[in-house]
């Protein structure tokens, strides 16, 4: 072994001695219950399903068979749950929460929740975006396909106009072939509604998956009666989510109840899958024509809507 790898390896070790207390996953029952950690995952696993077969169990815990069957004859011998035979393969066990063993779940989860919800709450919303957000990395990074969880849409705070700036000039860059000229639009864009912007006519909004920034939309005032889309992002980790169609909906919404009797935008004609949501919101081409900018030959488009 190198020394680079084994001081990764020492790294991975330090971590995990580390977490494995901040959890509590070292105490003789976890949560405060009379359940180990390993009983406590073999618990929630069986109440994720009405039954489950013991070959599945098994697979999704990766555990030892025989360290299974004696955790499972414990259980079945406390009334936690109840077993027997699969309806479509005699030969395979199924396994199924009692009452007694969803109330069991039921507090180990409530007792989880709460150690958790406090440990977070000591932290500042930025902690708690990375600590998510990294903990997603080592799931994927170590091969674990992370399924998506539901978006949260919120309102620009403190820290999002930079993220705005820094992720509209590195995403075109890596898919288009942008250049910097495109970021410090954006910069001016950004800088124009900070410095400038009327409450009442004007908001934009950030979308959260996992705790971290994957979206962004922009509505500001063009006149008295059109306000102007800006800025739709959405990262392509979080893309197939509707998180886009879903801010230009929410921008829609304001505009409405902010007075506006139109609304446009402008963009380009390489950004197909944008160009595909505002269709889908009703928006039209209006104009179009070739222009050169951000270091490339382009087809610049707006598109109007009526509120």
């Amino acid at each position: 072994m190198n020394s680079i790898l084994a001081s990764q390896v020492g790294a991975v070790r330090d971590f995990n001695r580390f977490y494995t207390r901040i959890v509590g996953a070292l105490d003789e029952g976890l949560v405060r219950t009379r359940f180990s950690l390993t009983d406590a995952r073999v618990i929630y696993e069986l109440a994720q399903r009405p039954a489950t077969e013991v070959p599945q169990l098994r697979r999704e815990l990766a555990l030892d068979p025989g360290y299974l069957s004696r955790i499972l004859s414990r259980f079945a011998a406390d009334g936690l749950v109840e077993r027997s035979q699969s309806p479509t393969d005699a030969r395979r066990q199924v396994v199924t929460l009692t009452e007694p063993g969803r109330a069991a779940y039921a507090l180990l989860n409530e007792r989880t929740e709460t150690e958790i919800g406090s440990l977070l709450a000591r932290l500042s919303d930025t902690d708690r975006d990375r600590l998510v957000s990294a903990m997603c990395t080592v799931r994927e990074v170590l091969g674990e396909a992370v399924p998506p969880r539901a978006y949260l849409l919120r309102p620009i705070r403190p820290g999002d106009l930079g993220w705005v700036v820094h992720r509209h000039g590195a995403r075109y860059a890596e898919e288009y072939g942008w250049d910097v000229s495109f970021e410090a639009l954006v910069a001016r864009i950004v800088a124009e509604y900070a410095e400038g912007r009327d409450p009442r006519r004007e908001d934009a909004w950030i979308a959260e998956l996992d705790g971290r920034p994957v979206g962004c939309v922009f509505c500001v005032r063009r006149d008295d009666e059109v306000a102007q889309l800006r800025l739709l992002l959405v990262e392509p980790e979080a893309r197939g989510l509707g998180i886009g169609s879903r801010l230009v909906e929410e921008c829609l919404r304001f505009a409405r109840r902010a007075g506006y009797r139109e609304i446009m935008l402008w963009t380009n004609d390489v950004l197909a899958d944008a160009r595909r949501i505002y269709e889908k919101a009703g928006f039209e081409l209006r104009e179009q024509a070739p222009h050169h900018s951000f270091g490339r030959d382009l087809v610049e488009q707006t598109w109007w809507r009526k509120l």
